[in-house]
C-alpha cells in the first residue's frame, strides 16, 4: 500500500496542503509559475508551506519528494508570492445560529468591507452549505458582471464542493432544510452550467485575522 503523501501548493489556483496529487494538480496544472512540492507527513508539509516557497521549491528537501521541482514550461512571469491579500476581490462568510440551525450569508468587498450581497436568515441548514452557497453567489454575480475578481473564502469544505460541482453534506432533505436544499440544487446546476474565470482562494485567517465578510459569532 502507497504511504500517505502530503502536497504543498505555495503558488497556484488554491495555495495549501492537499492530501492527493489529483487534488495537487487542479490547482496546478496550466497555472503559469506554480509552485508545489509534496513531503512525506502532514507536520513537514504545514511546516514548509508556512515557511514559503524560497526554502524548497526546486530543491529536494529530506523527507520530501521532487513533485515541485519538476520543470514546468514558459515561466516567464513571476506570480504573486503567497501571504499577499488580493483586494479587488469579494470575502464571502456564513453567520449561523447552531449547527445546523439558521443560516444567513453575504459578501462584501475586501478592500472597503461594503456589503455586495447577503442572504438568509434561511430556516436551517450547517455553516459549511452555507459557505458554499456563497461562494457560487459570489461566482455567479461576478460572471453577471463581467468580473474577473477573486473570491475568498476560510472554509476548505465548501471550497472542495465548488471544485467537485457538489455539495457533499449529511444535512438530512426534509421539511425543515427544504429551503438550503432547493437553493444548493440550484447552485449545483449553476456550476455544472457555468464556467468562470475567476480564483477561489482561501483567506488565510491565521496570518490575516478574520475574513472581511466576518459576522463576528465566534
Amino acid at each position: 500500500m502507497a504511504k500517505q503523501k502530503y502536497y504543498v501548493v505555495w503558488v497556484g489556483n488554491q495555495p495549501g496542503v492537499y492530501t492527493s496529487w489529483s487534488d495537487c494538480q487542479l490547482q496546478v496544472n496550466q497555472y503559469n509559475g506554480a509552485k508545489f512540492k509534496a513531503f512525506e507527513s502532514k507536520a513537514e508539509a504545514e511546516k514548509a508551506y508556512a515557511q514559503g516557497w524560497k526554502s524548497f521549491w526546486g530543491q529536494q528537501s529530506q523527507g520530501g519528494s521532487g513533485a515541485g521541482s519538476k520543470p514546468k514550461k514558459n515561466r516567464t512571469t513571476a506570480p504573486e508570492e503567497p501571504g499577499e491579500i488580493d483586494y479587488d476581490s469579494i470575502s464571502v462568510d456564513v453567520g449561523t445560529h447552531g449547527n445546523p440551525g439558521p443560516v444567513e450569508y453575504k459578501g462584501v468587498d475586501t478592500q472597503t468591507g461594503d456589503v455586495i450581497f447577503s442572504c438568509g436568515p434561511i430556516q436551517k441548514g450547517t455553516n459549511n452549505l452555507g459557505e458554499f452557497l456563497a461562494i457560487v453567489h459570489a461566482l455567479a454575480y461576478l460572471k453577471k458582471i463581467g468580473s474577473t475578481k477573486t473570491v475568498y473564502s476560510d472554509s476548505v469544505n465548501a471550497m472542495k464542493w465548488v471544485r467537485q460541482k457538489k455539495a457533499v453534506s449529511t444535512l438530512p432533505r426534509d421539511a425543515s432544510t427544504k429551503e438550503i436544499w432547493d437553493l444548493v440544487d440550484r447552485a449545483e446546476h449553476w456550476l455544472r452550467n457555468n464556467s468562470y474565470p475567476n480564483k477561489v482562494l482561501k483567506w488565510q485567517t491565521k496570518s490575516w485575522g478574520e475574513i472581511k465578510a466576518d459576522y463576528g459569532r465566534k
